[in-house]
């Protein structure tokens, strides 16, 4: 795919090891796309893995890596809030090529995960922290709980964890009443 071999041609780090992960990927009869900036591989249009590179690490993403038996333990959760995905990381090319076979085996089991229609049970939005700070505005505000509750749940989650994740009462309701503007307008927390 063209959007790959340019996105590959310009990454700087990780580039031998992409090049070698969207092998092992296209191997596995996966279709090659590019979402989220990164190069994405599809089964029958469901997402499987993506490629991604971090400053300390590349890896290979699996959309529904919750879902996978991880036997060999080497699926990592990015954050506590990342409900689905998992990555497994490398830190260089021999990494990737002595873990081939597990990659592979990875990957068909995310394929069958897939194939069977299984789904992550995601945590509810109710299911989150609600800072006092928000409550008392939804109080004062009803407008503004209107506009909170019709962003879409994972929105509303993104600001959730914006707001509960300061540590003191002065932050999270500064954090509130910035995010406001874009509430009204629909948008979640990091959209423009």
């Amino acid at each position: 795919m063209e959007k790959v071999d340019r996105y590959i041609e310009k990454i700087k780090k990780w580039k031998d090891e992409t090049i070698l992960l969207r092998e092992i990927c296209l191997n596995c009869g996966l279709d090659e796309d590019f979402k989220w900036m990164h190069p994405c591989y599809t089964f029958q249009g469901k997402n499987i893995v993506l490629i991604h590179g971090f400053k300390e690490y590349c890896a290979l993403l699996f959309h529904k890596g919750a879902l996978l038996k991880d036997a060999k333990n080497i699926l990592v959760q990015q954050t506590e809030n990342v409900q689905s995905a998992r990555q497994i990381r490398f830190t260089d090319k021999k990494q990737i090529i002595n873990q081939k076979t597990v990659i592979k085996a990875y990957i068909f089991e995310a394929i069958e995960v897939e194939k069977a229609g299984l789904e992550v049970k995601m945590k509810n939005t109710l299911e989150y922290e609600m800072p006092i700070e928000l409550e008392q505005e939804f109080e004062n505000d009803s407008e503004f709980k209107t506009a909170f509750y019709n962003l879409t749940p994972g929105r509303q989650r993104g600001y959730l964890l914006h707001f509960s994740q300061a540590k003191q009462s002065t932050t999270r309701t500064s954090r509130i009443e910035k995010a406001k503007p874009k509430i009204f307008e629909g948008k979640g927390y990091n959209e423009r």
